[in-house]
């Protein structure tokens, strides 16, 4: 049994039921299509697991959120609905919400930060909807959303944390057992808030207990998690933020209670896992999912691995497909170290003619996908190396082939200062670099974010490092080098504080150590 696994009984309880009727009552067809239960091959071919992916992304609104925010809606009362209904959401939510105001002729306002793409809040504009923009988080937004709630006597449709809510999304679990009357060992589910996982358990556990149901999450956006092991609902102080639509840093009340009481097991995965999951479904489906997306796959995918899963039958939730263009850059980037298929590292050699022949040698027949040099160093010279590969276990085989060649080796396949920002800017140290740290930082990503970032850098420091690139995300990377004298230290660490951005000390970074 898993160290999640909740202990309960197998007998249904009042809430169990009040859901299953709940759910069985839903108004979401109005709205919301059955969407396909589909065969991934060549994902099931890989992983030697038959993986069906319920498409939640071929809704109107690319998402599963339409189906608990039209459920909420639709039963308001006429009073309510005349006087129109309120809503926070930087995506997903915001077009479920506005989509079913429209259907149902009623007002509808949506509370967006000032941070969203503009795709997003011209498809909202677009079904009716009118935006707001607030603060640079969710957080913002739905304080301020609450404010003009009572403000205009407005209904709050929340994203999670409502039964209603919860009970339309619960239809994709219905609609999974209908579609697969077969036997099916897992369903995985992306968690943020936690309304789907609730409703799909809610639903599956009364009538499929055989039926495993597991959350997944990212390792830096992992709320859920981190509160069915404390016992109690945890806030998290950041959250990460490429899996944007499930960026959540408290779940709901009620969907804490569900989540507890019928969900089995939980998976958490990284950035590169997600990137090659939105890969394995445009390579079957010709679909491109958002990371939320594309989480549920890349549980699905760990889960599997991790246990030595064979010939079972699994569903992954592709449950959003709102992806802004130009992170498709990054994705197709990273999807190949998501996959195993190219490590990278960080190579030491003579500083002596005949040197890059060895090592070229050592690499073999094997596509090169980077190569950085730039001398620093009278006897050694380190070189940043990116190669193809078909497995993990090539990966370490590689290391180890370096190494007894002569080469010490550095993987730096799984660092991420490394895979944001090293293999664009292999350098050289330099002398100059007198009490150097370095550090590496997310910000919200508006135009002039980059100007504010740097406003806010105090003075009394030199730069002497900086490297930023605009991937396409909602939120900015920035590496930065500063000298600060020891006695300055305390100072330093007040200002960063003070800062307001999510940061990590890289100055221990071997990967910095060598190259910059």
């Amino acid at each position: 049994m898993s160290a999640f696994a909740p202990r309960r009984s197998h007998r249904p309880s009042y809430m169990s039921t009040d859901y299953l009727k709940r759910i069985l009552t839903s108004k979401v067809y109005d709205v919301a299509v059955e969407s396909p239960l589909d065969l991934a091959s060549q994902v099931s071919a890989r992983i030697q697991n038959t993986v069906l992916l319920k498409r939640e992304d071929t809704q109107p609104v690319f998402s599963f959120k339409l189906r608990g925010a039209y459920n909420k809606m639709a039963n308001l009362s006429a009073a309510d609905l005349k006087r129109g209904v309120i809503a926070a959401s930087a995506g997903n939510h915001a077009q479920g919400v506005a989509l079913s105001a429209k259907r149902l002729g009623c007002r509808a306002v949506i509370v967006m930060p000032v941070t969203t793409p503009s795709v997003k809040i011209d498809a909202v504009r677009a079904l009716g909807g009118e935006v707001v923009l607030f603060g640079d988080s969710f957080t913002d937004s739905a304080a301020h959303a609450k404010e003009i709630e009572k403000k205009e006597k407005l209904t709050f449709v929340h994203p999670f944390d409502d039964p209603d809510v919860i009970a339309g999304q619960g239809t994709v679990g219905m609609e999974i057992l209908r579609q697969h009357p077969g036997p099916i060992d897992a369903i995985f589910v992306a968690i943020g808030g936690g309304g789907l996982i609730s409703g799909v358990a809610a639903y599956v556990k009364q009538l499929r207990p055989d039926i495993k149901i597991i959350g997944v999450q990212t390792f830096d956006s992992d709320a859920m998690i981190r509160s069915i092991k404390a016992g109690r609902r945890i806030t998290l102080t950041d959250v990460g933020l490429f899996s944007d639509g499930t960026a959540v840093k408290q779940v709901g009340l009620e969907t804490f209670k569900l989540a507890r009481e019928y969900v089995d097991d939980y998976v958490q995965v990284d950035t590169d896992a997600i990137c090659a999951a939105i890969k394995d479904v445009f390579q079957d489906t010709r679909s491109v999912l958002e990371p939320a997306g594309a989480l549920a796959l890349a549980g699905a995918k760990r889960y599997a691995a991790l246990h030595k899963w064979k010939g079972k039958t699994l569903v992954a939730i592709t449950c959003g497909a709102n992806m802004n263009f130009d992170r498709l850059r990054f994705v197709a980037e990273r999807a190949d170290v998501g996959e195993a298929r190219e490590a990278l590292f960080a190579l030491s050699i003579p500083e002596q003619r005949g040197s890059f022949l060895r090592l070229c040698e050592a690499v073999g027949d094997r596509s090169v996908t980077e190569f950085n040099y730039r001398i620093s160093e009278a006897e050694q010279a380190h070189v940043f190396v990116g190669l193809q590969i078909r497995s993990e276990a090539e990966q370490h085989k590689l290391a180890a082939n370096f190494q007894k060649k002569g080469f010490p080796t550095l993987d730096l396949t799984g660092n991420e200062m490394a895979k944001t920002h090293l293999r664009y800017m292999v350098g050289g140290r330099s002398v100059l670099a007198k009490h150097e740290m370095l550090f590496r930082f997310e910000f919200p990503e508006r135009p002039g974010a980059l100007t504010r970032f740097l406003s806010n850098m105090s003075p009394n420091w030199n730069i002497s490092l900086f490297h930023y690139r605009n991937q396409g995300d909602d939120y900015g990377r920035i590496l930065v080098g500063i000298q600060v004298p020891p006695e300055d230290k305390k100072e330093f660490r007040a200002f960063l504080d003070g800062l307001g951005y999510i940061y990590w000390n890289e100055t221990d970074n071997p990967a910095y150590k060598l190259f910059l």
